[in-house]
């Protein structure tokens, strides 16, 4: 297959967060709002090209005072950093399906390389409409402070509220474009 432009399918993808809460338990989290742009061949993604961007604004933790907090100047700062995006440097195969897909990732203006491993999940023709259709499952960490997002409390008996590495899963569908 060639490389073609693919858009995603909002409707059937998700991006979530994980990071642990109080050093016992987890909190976890979406953004309901990305979108990406990507140029590839699905059964071989080395060479393509993918643009994730992600609005700030759409996270949601089942918890409107964590949202709003976290959209502060405390972490996000969503007032002069809007949005979060990743933009692929280097795309390279691990087995067959499964890739270490680098790139610049950036939040609060701030960019550090990123790695997710990447899986072809599957790829079919939609039965409505005809199109081809690509599954992929992604996952990597980061850590929130080299990000710029330092905010925390201590706990009472030692630790802190917030932990610095942030776990991030992706499952995307996409459409092939016509």
């Amino acid at each position: 297959m060639e490389k073609t432009k693919w858009t995603v399918d909002a409707a059937h993808s998700s991006l979530e967060f994980v990071v642990k809460h109080m050093m016992m338990s987890k909190a976890k989290g979406v953004f309901n709002d990305f979108d990406a742009t990507i140029e590839a061949d699905p059964e071989n993604l080395e060479g393509a090209e993918v643009e994730f961007t992600i609005n700030v604004n759409s996270i949601d933790t089942r918890n409107e005072a964590r949202d709003n907090h976290l959209q502060s100047a405390d972490f996000f700062d969503v007032e002069n950093h809007p949005t979060i995006t990743f933009k692929a440097t280097n795309i390279t195969k691990k087995s067959e399906g499964n890739y270490d897909v680098t790139g610049d990732f950036t939040i609060r203006g701030t960019t550090k390389p990123v790695t997710f491993d990447v899986t072809l999940e599957g790829l079919h023709k939609d039965p409505m409409s005809g199109n081809q259709v690509a599954g992929f499952s992604g996952s990597g960490k980061i850590s929130r402070k080299e990000f710029g997002l330092t905010w925390n409390a201590a706990l009472e008996t030692g630790g802190v509220l917030v932990g610095d590495e942030v776990k991030i899963n992706i499952e995307i569908e996409a459409h092939k474009q016509a």
